[in-house]
């Protein structure tokens, strides 16, 4: 267990990971230089639901979708509602372009970059829903700060849910597992932990659409965490 405890002031300042992979294929590259520039979060300003879609809708924020398709079809179940979704991969980014093209969404905005400097845009109390699904944990104690569980993202994030609004988190490895329930019990005061019985955390409630590394996880024998966490 790495030696930072809940309620150090440490905070994420930088994202850490890479930002590309294997070279885009041909369709990848024109939706990435067509579609992305028509759906990019702006570089500046409040980011709001009315500034995003010409409307007030609830609005969900996901960091790090990776490939796209919790992002997608949690998008196409909920057409009246706006969605947020930050990636630093290119390739993930890419990818999630298409699944937005072959759905016809039309109520994503993306951006590729660190989700923190969006999120610190989003007005207080303006979010609906955040997921965090399957984030890098880096497992060694020294890396422990990197975690985007730890006491200043989680601040941001209960700043920028609404009351009742939920954050949900899944993770297939022990370590980050134990640190964010250490993590998320320090911030009670923020917090309610959703679940009542283990089948809370081990299953997917309604409505969480697997993700392609959740799924990977299940076949590669081991076993995703689903946590959900309400703001108080």
């Amino acid at each position: 267990m790495t030696a930072h405890k809940p309620g150090d002031p440490t905070t994420l300042n930088r994202l850490y990971g890479r930002s590309s992979g294997h070279k885009l294929r041909k369709g990848q590259q024109a939706l990435v230089e067509r579609l992305l520039p028509q759906l990019e979060v702006p570089q500046d300003g409040d980011v709001t639901a009315a500034a995003l879609f010409g409307e007030d809708r609830p609005l969900h924020f996901e960091i790090g979708f990776g490939g796209g398709e919790h992002l997608a079809d949690r998008a196409d179940m909920l057409p009246d509602h706006g969605f947020i979704g930050c990636e630093p991969f290119l390739n993930g980014v890419a990818t999630v372009l298409g699944h937005i093209r072959d759905k016809h969404l039309a109520n994503v905005r993306l951006w590729r970059g660190d989700a923190l400097e969006v999120l610190r845009r989003v007005p207080d109390g303006a979010l609906s829903f955040v997921y965090l699904l399957h984030p890098d944990p880096w497992p060694k104690a020294r890396h422990a700060k990197r975690r985007m569980v730890n006491d200043g993202p989680v601040d941001l994030i209960a700043a920028k849910l609404k009351a009742g609004g939920e954050l949900r988190i899944a993770t297939d490895h022990p370590v980050y597992l134990e640190w964010t329930l250490m993590v998320m019990a320090s911030h009670g005061g923020q917090f309610e932990w959703l679940a009542r019985t283990p089948s809370d955390f081990l299953n997917p409630p309604g409505g969480w659409m697997e993700t392609r590394y959740g799924a990977k996880s299940r076949r590669e024998g081991r076993r995703p965490y689903y946590l959900r966490y309400r703001r108080r």
